[in-house]
């Protein structure tokens, strides 16, 4: 499954490590968004370590979920490539 997770986060400290987190599972895209290809198992696993970390009270995270459909319909003006992990060199 694709997503787009956003987040806002109220301390620099705890910001730092939903940051850290996000990065071991997809492409940081923009100041706090990343773009995350996963599978069922690795989002109840990011879901479980980002609700550890945030402070329900003053954080927040947000998970966008694409279909394919929609994927092919973003469009991007500036920024870094899109990596694409599904290409393998031997």
């Amino acid at each position: 499954m694709f997503c787009v997770v956003s987040y806002d986060i109220s301390e620099d400290k705890r910001r730092t490590k939903i940051h850290k987190v996000l990065s071991s599972y997809g492409q940081w895209m923009q100041f706090s968004v990343f773009e995350c290809d996963l599978t069922k198992a690795q989002y109840a696993k990011l879901r479980s370590r980002l609700d550890r970390l945030i402070n329900a009270e003053t954080d927040s995270v947000r998970f966008y979920f694409l279909c394919e459909c929609c994927q092919g319909k973003v469009e991007r003006i500036g920024g870094e490539a899109v990596r694409d992990d599904s290409i393998f060199f031997a």
